[in-house]
């Protein structure tokens, strides 16, 4: 074996290709070629993929489809703390030792052909559901979709959750023109599912491949009540259903599309009884996504990036308002917009400590503080080296009733998370 441990093949990884991000199946479709696997896997496929809300999705489809009795297979990017969350069986991420015989595998069949850190992922992913016999298997798709190595397989349902911008530089500056990058995993004759009215782009194409389209408020409706809210398509409703456990209203547009896939799926011999969605919903779990841990100072985890994700983020803030001040740390990757993230949310913050994200992508706070300087009073932005010093000060300032919102990127938020978990060195 090239590496005895999986920090080592993981190091080794981000080396390897020439470059972090690399689009296009060419490679990766020839090792996975030579490891005998083929388009078409030997489980039903949900392929997910959008701007905002992909984790919420794969996180309550696969909480639904496990309350069933279903064997499910997800694999998400990126991860937090551990990078075996990526790939999880039954929501248990894969044990180290596995990980490290798939990527031994996959060096073996790729000889020559460099892969970047993504595709070993992927290829890892679908290596182990093959051998762990799944049932179904989530893909979450990493940027974009045309062009992403999760759109190597061949989906039974896509899912298309919002769309926004976001890797522009990558997929296009228009939401028509990353609405067809995201439209690129839709496979002929197979449906499509999309949690809000996509764009025209994603319609033509869906037309081309002769898919089903499954638009919100079009093909299937929802009808919210206090405490509950009833879903239906049509030939299928479902009543008195629980708000999903992850914060926010906008999550019942996610779970609303989640259940026309589980619909769909139904149609594909899968039985998922009424019970299994309730309880689905109310059990699921998913960290980082207005995440909050109570305290005299309560602390918001959240790996918001872009402007429709501030903007959820500012209607739970006036939704759940703080007894007293609310602070931000935050930190972001070089490729985002945090004129956009001060624009959509200064009236709701008191104090902005912003910080320098490490690696080749983090953006430095002194770029950070002059972005948000064009929504934001300067006077109210204090710059850090590092996440962990802005989070200490932050809750050096905050006093019994504030609460401090930590967001920008799941880098931000694995940083305060390690804190917490006693685990930094910061």
């Amino acid at each position: 074996m090239r590496f005895e441990t999986l920090p080592e093949w993981l190091n080794w990884q981000e080396t390897l290709h020439f470059t972090e991000v690399d689009p296009g199946l060419e490679r990766i479709g020839q090792v996975w070629k030579k490891l005998d696997g083929k388009s078409k896997l030997p489980f039903t496929v949900v392929t997910v993929a959008g701007t905002n809300g992909k984790g919420s999705s794969v996180a309550m489809l696969e909480s639904i489809l496990r309350q069933a009795g279903y064997k499910t297979g997800t694999y998400t990017s990126p991860h937090i703390l551990r990078y075996n969350e990526r790939i999880c069986v039954n929501a248990v991420p894969v044990e180290d030792q596995l990980l490290c015989n798939t990527f031994e595998t996959i060096d073996a069949a790729r000889e020559q052909l460099s892969l970047t850190y993504f595709e070993f992922a992927t290829l890892a992913a679908v290596c182990i559901f093959q051998k762990q016999e799944i049932d179904v298997a989530i893909l979450e798709v990493g940027m974009g979709g045309r062009l992403d190595a999760v759109n190597l397989f061949d989906t039974d349902v896509a899912l298309i959750t919002p769309i926004s911008l976001d890797h522009t530089n990558w997929l296009g500056d228009t939401r028509e023109k990353i609405g067809f990058e995201k439209a690129g995993i839709i496979t002929k004759g197979n449906p499509v599912v999309c949690s809000e009215v996509p764009p025209e782009s994603l319609v033509q194409h869906a037309k081309n491949m002769n898919a089903e389209l499954y638009q919100s408020d079009q093909d299937f409706f929802i009808h919210k009540q206090e405490n509950k809210w009833d879903w239906t398509n049509g030939a299928v409703s479902l009543k008195k259903l629980p708000y999903p456990a992850l914060e926010g209203n906008y999550q019942v547009q996610n779970a609303a599309a989640v259940l026309q896939v589980i619909s769909l799926l139904k149609g594909n011999n899968f039985d998922v009884p009424e019970h299994a969605i309730k309880e689905g919903l109310r059990t699921v779990k998913l960290t980082g996504r207005f995440q909050r841990i109570a305290g005299d100072v309560e602390v918001i985890l959240d790996v918001t990036h872009n402007q429709q994700g501030a903007k959820n983020l500012a209607q739970l803030l006036t939704e759940l308002p703080a007894t007293g001040k609310t602070f931000a740390v935050l930190g972001m990757l070089k490729d985002k917009d945090a004129h956009s993230i001060g624009d959509t949310l200064y009236q709701l913050i008191d104090k902005w400590f912003v910080s320098t994200l490490d690696g080749e992508r983090g953006m430095s706070s002194e770029r950070l503080a002059s972005q948000l300087q064009e929504a934001v009073n300067e006077e109210l932005i204090e710059r850090f080296p590092d996440v962990g010093s802005a989070y200490k000060k932050a809750m050096i300032d905050a006093k019994n009733g504030d609460r401090i919102l930590v967001f920008g990127s799941f880098h931000t938020v694995e940083a305060v998370l390690r804190i917490k978990n006693g685990e930094s060195h910061e």
